[in-house]
């Protein structure tokens, strides 16, 4: 265990490394930046892919799941995502402030109690719904987060260009209509995927015969923010809503899950013990 704290500091000192070059890059377009901050996020990436299957290996033998791993799992995520998106797309701000996202996570997981854990069922149908739905919630948070990163990206070039303000690094972004273009796809993938885990959830819930806990409040601040997003998809495609207005309403949506998120201690929906 002791060991593990060990290396878990050492990434998060790599991680912070990486990001310090991805940031040079991003500033004054250093090539030789990217590449080293790159190469040493894919040393992260591998540093917490042996680390998260360790942990899986010892939760899935205790049929539990612990919040630290829960967030390691989604940090892992937006680190595979901001790879493969450096490989294969140049938009080094998005790749830049996911993994500052992924690297807060990381850090704040420091803070979190590795022995608090959910109790899974040994009704095996039921312990594969559950492993199906976190799968699925974090999934989602991570194009969602994805998605409010563009439409922050979004709030700030359109405010840059109202003022006339251009710099070296504004060159360097999308246009304002595909920043929205892609802010609007990641939400077109995310919002199933929240909808799907929540239906999971529900269903393993009444499995379970815990029907009561579907009267718990995190329930309804799901559904809130699932509609948050709804509204935002019918804004987009039915009243054909673009640019600053609908930056905002993703962002507040975002925002909801997030504040969910970080309340579970409040919920008996999530029982972190």
């Amino acid at each position: 265990m002791h060991l593990q704290t060990i290396l878990y500091h050492m990434m998060i000192y790599i991680y912070a490394l990486s990001l310090l070059f991805y940031f040079s890059d991003v500033v004054d377009a250093s090539g030789r930046a990217k590449r080293t901050g790159t190469g040493l996020l894919i040393f992260v990436w591998i540093m917490q892919t042996g680390l998260l299957v360790q942990r899986m290996i010892m939760d899935m033998s205790a049929n539990v799941v612990t919040l630290f791993d829960y967030l390691f799992f989604v940090s892992w995520l937006l680190v595979t995502v901001s790879l493969v998106m450096s490989r294969f797309f140049r938009i080094e701000f998005l790749v830049f402030f996911v993994n500052v996202f992924g690297f807060a996570i990381v850090t704040l997981n420091l803070f979190s109690r590795p022995d608090a854990q959910i109790q899974l069922a040994t009704w095996a149908l039921v312990r594969e719904l559950l492993y199906v739905h976190i799968s699925l919630i974090a999934c989602a948070y991570v194009v969602l987060a994805i998605g409010a990163i563009f439409s922050a990206m979004y709030l700030f070039l359109h405010q840059q260009l109202k003022r006339k303000h251009w710099s070296k690094p504004m060159r360097r972004l999308p246009s304002l209509e595909s920043i929205d273009r892609y802010a609007f796809r990641c939400v077109l993938i995310g919002t199933p995927l929240l909808i799907l885990s929540l239906a999971v959830a529900i269903t393993s819930i009444l499995v379970e015969g815990r029907a009561l806990l579907l009267l718990d409040w995190k329930v309804f601040t799901t559904m809130i923010g699932v509609g948050v997003y709804v509204a935002y998809l019918l804004r987009r495609t039915l009243l054909l809503q673009t640019g600053r207005p609908t930056a905002i309403w993703n962002l507040i949506a975002f925002s909801v899950l997030v504040v969910n998120l970080f309340l579970n201690s409040l919920s008996r929906f999530h029982d972190w013990s």
